[in-house]
C-alpha cells in the first residue's frame, strides 16, 4: 500500500483540496457530492489522532466504537483537558470543559470545588431561570435530585404538579436514643433573633440569627466555624439551616402550652372555690 508510515505532508507538501478552490489547512473537504458525508471513515473503531507539532507529545483523539463517540486528550504523560468553545468568527468563548481531574466545568475555566462547577452567565435579576427541571404533566410526585452518602440516600428534592419538597432523612429505623423529655424552653430563651441587612444588600432588612450565636444551642443548624479562613486567608463563611430549629421551637411551644393549661386549671379551681 503506498505511503504507509508517511504523513499527509510527506506525500503532499502543500495543501490539498477536495471540491474546493482554496483551503487554509493541509487537508480540506467541502461540498463533496459523491459521498453521503464530506469525509467518511470506515474501519474497526475508526480513530482520528491529532498530535501537537511543538514536540510536547500532546495528543487528542476522536474515536467511534461500539455505538459510542469517544474524545480523549493527553498532556504529555499526564491527563489532558477537553474544552468546548464557540465563536462568532471574531471572538471565541469557552462554554464547557472537562479538566484533567475529570471535573465538569460549565461557564467557568477553573474548578469551584470538587465535582461539577457551574457558573451561569447572567447579569440581571428576573424570572428567567438559569437551571430548570421540567417534567411532563403527570400525577404523583417525582424525584428531581437525590443526595447520597456511600450509596445510601440522605435527602432529596421532589415535586408534584403544584409544589416542591426538600427532604432529609427522618425514618425511625435510622435513629436511636430517642428522648422526648428534654428542656426546650431554656435553650429557646438563649437564642438571639435579630434584624439586620447583609453587606451586599444594604437596602434590605431581614429577620434572622448570627450563625455563631446559634452554634452552641442548636449546633446541627450551623455549618462552618466562626472566623474560619482558607489557606489564602479568605473567609470561609458560616451558614444556617433554619429548619433545624423547628423541633426546638415545637417542643418549647408544647412546654409553654402545658404551663398555660396548668395555670388555667388553677385559676378555674380558685374561681370555683
Amino acid at each position: 500500500m503506498p505511503y504507509v508510515g508517511q504523513t499527509i505532508t510527506d506525500v503532499f507538501p502543500t495543501s490539498i483540496s477536495v471540491d474546493s478552490a482554496t483551503v487554509s489547512s493541509t487537508l480540506g473537504v467541502t461540498g463533496a457530492t459523491t459521498l453521503s458525508s464530506s469525509l467518511a471513515m470506515t474501519s474497526d473503531d475508526p480513530t482520528i489522532t491529532m498530535t501537537d507539532s511543538s514536540g510536547t507529545n500532546d495528543i487528542g483523539t476522536i474515536q467511534a466504537t461500539s455505538g459510542a463517540l469517544i474524545l480523549t486528550a493527553r498532556d504529555g504523560s499526564s491527563d489532558g483537558e477537553i474544552i468546548f468553545k464557540k465563536t462568532d468568527g471574531s471572538a471565541t468563548d469557552e462554554s464547557m470543559r472537562i479538566d484533567s481531574s475529570g471535573k465538569l466545568l460549565v461557564g467557568t475555566t477553573s474548578a469551584l470545588g470538587d465535582g461539577l462547577s457551574l457558573m451561569p452567565r447572567y447579569s440581571e435579576s428576573g424570572t428567567t431561570s438559569q437551571i430548570r427541571w421540567n417534567r411532563a404533566n403527570v400525577s404523583g410526585s417525582g424525584v428531581a435530585l437525590v443526595f447520597q452518602n456511600n450509596s445510601s440516600t440522605v435527602g432529596s428534592i421532589s415535586h408534584n404538579n403544584s409544589s416542591t419538597a426538600y427532604n432529609t432523612s427522618s425514618d425511625y429505623r435510622l435513629k436511636e436514643n430517642v428522648d422526648y423529655t428534654f428542656d426546650a424552653t431554656t435553650r429557646l430563651k438563649q437564642l438571639k433573633p435579630a434584624r439586620f441587612n447583609f453587606i451586599a444588600d444594604t437596602n434590605t432588612t431581614v429577620d434572622g440569627f448570627l450563625a455563631h450565636e446559634v452554634s452552641s444551642i442548636v449546633p446541627e443548624a450551623i455549618s462552618g466555624e466562626k472566623d474560619a479562613v482558607d489557606d489564602d486567608d479568605k473567609p470561609i463563611y458560616q451558614g444556617i439551616d433554619h429548619s433545624k430549629i423547628v423541633p426546638l421551637l415545637t417542643k418549647a411551644l408544647q412546654e409553654q402550652q402545658a404551663t398555660i393549661e396548668a395555670l388555667t386549671a388553677r385559676i378555674t379551681a380558685l374561681e370555683s372555690a
